[in-house]
């Protein structure tokens, strides 16, 4: 497909200061008066062949979380579509972090480069718009172009999770810098290159940019059903590496230490901690030992994943996994190493969010759309900036399904539902219909 449809630059168009009022707690006088906003909107209908034609270009390049240059790329052309807003495009380079390999040896893991944009930083109300770059599938993945299955859907590597979302945020900032409000609301926006892996490298801009802002909107894709995401679990990845002492299995059988049969053992451990606390999960998800069957094996990896609702389990589990650790490392000739961490707090709903969900939902009501929420066990981005104190609605993309596997799609009318969506709510932000106020009291 062809290349990249460069957006109009936006138009910034000055109106008097005005102060609305209503009736609290009116919520047909709320909608109505957001329903003013609508005809600023009407420009968006327009933008689908384009958003479609970039979507498809965006996904066919290769941007896995390990593939550097497709992610340089990838930077390279958002860099261009979000500099037509007219903001401040910054390309930061992320620190390398250290990795245990599949071998049990630590690796360097370089990361691509972060894009950072912002317009109106001194504007009293500022809002933090994210969304990540990379995608699951590497280079050696069978999928990797997009397919038109039908005249509403699109399939391909990311068409969901997550580059239909950077085009709905794209075009709901354009739209509001089109609008007479252009100025009344800062934004930033953080692209990182390793949401896939649980944002390693780009967690600390995260954090800094949450403290920069008083809202928050995260692009992942909304439920397939077009719900967006409430409460999520927290997540934390451990890779246990276990050694002990290589024989020969019949000459020397006694003289070995099986650092495989230990691995099991822990393994098995670690799962059985499943259904002993509500809301606490494992999924040991990967182990690699041994070799030919005639050695004892002296080297083991196992990597497993454990979510959690509520954030004083996450002291108990790691009460459990020193405890385990404790025993396996007690057998002669063994020792176990436990790397890992939860990279991941649990996003709770507490009552900044819940403002945030009923701003949403009526602008999701002035437009037709109902608007509902569900609890999931996934995690994003939306729970790095909930634990930095930032109130975040983080599934503000498109509607899709299929992700993480070679059935992604994304229902295509919904770049442009999603964008108006987007749109409304920062309108309603920027002249005042949405009380912004209510969030600068929560503002890190």
């Amino acid at each position: 497909m062809g290349g990249l449809v460069q957006a109009s630059r936006a138009l910034s168009v000055r109106l008097p200061n005005t102060t609305v009022k209503r009736t609290a707690g009116a919520e047909w006088t709320i909608v109505a008066e957001l329903k003013t906003l609508t005809s600023h909107l009407d420009w968006l209908e327009a933008q689908y062949d384009e958003m479609v034609a970039n979507l498809a270009y965006l996904a066919n390049i290769n941007s896995g979380s390990y593939n550097i240059v497709g992610l340089e790329r990838i930077a390279a052309e958002l860099s261009h579509l979000f500099g037509g807003l007219g903001g401040q495009v910054h390309r930061v380079a992320l620190e390398p972090t250290v990795r245990i390999g599949d071998d049990g040896e630590p690796r360097v893991c370089e990361f691509g480069p972060l894009l950072n944009v912002y317009k109106h930083p001194s504007a009293p109300l500022r809002v933090l718009l994210v969304g990540h770059m990379d995608t699951v599938f590497g280079t050696e993945h069978a999928f990797q172009r997009v397919e038109r299955v039908s005249p509403t859907q699109l399939k391909g590597p990311g068409v969901a999770d997550l580059k239909g979302g950077l085009l709905v945020m794209l075009k709901a900032l354009e739209c509001l810098e089109r609008s007479p409000w252009a100025g009344r609301l800062g934004w930033e926006v953080v692209l990182n290159p390793d949401e896939e892996l649980g944002s390693p490298g780009s967690a600390a801009h995260l954090r800094a940019a949450a403290g920069r802002n008083h809202l928050g909107l995260v692009y992942e894709p909304a439920m397939a059903n077009g719900a967006l995401a409430a409460a999520r679990k927290g997540s934390g990845n451990f890779t246990a590496v276990v050694r002990g002492r290589a024989a020969h299995a019949g000459r020397e059988h006694h003289l070995g230490r099986n650092a495989l049969r230990a691995a099991a053992d822990f393994l098995i451990a670690v799962d059985e901690l499943n259904a002993r606390r509500s809301g606490v999960t494992v999924n040991p998800g990967f182990i690699r030992g041994g070799g030919p069957v005639n050695v004892v094996p002296d080297r083991a990896v196992v990597r497993f994943n454990i979510r959690l609702s509520d954030p004083v389990d996450e002291a108990w589990v790691l009460e459990r996994l020193a405890a385990i650790n404790q025993v396996i490392n007690a057998r002669d000739g063994i020792t176990l190493a436990l790397h890992g961490d939860f990279g991941r707090k649990p996003k709770v709903l507490d009552a900044a969010h819940r403002r945030l969900f009923d701003w949403v939902r009526r602008c999701g009501r002035t437009l037709g759309l109902n608007i509902t929420w569900r609890d999931t066990g996934g995690c994003c981005d939306g729970n790095n900036l909930s634990a930095a104190g930032l109130p975040n609605i983080d599934t503000m993309g498109v509607i899709g399904g299929g992700l993480h596997s070679v059935d992604e799609y994304v229902e295509l009318p919904s770049l442009i539902e999603r964008s108006r969506l987007s749109a409304l709510l920062l309108l309603g932000l920027a002249s005042g219909r949405c009380d912004g106020a209510a969030f600068k009291g929560e503002a890190p």
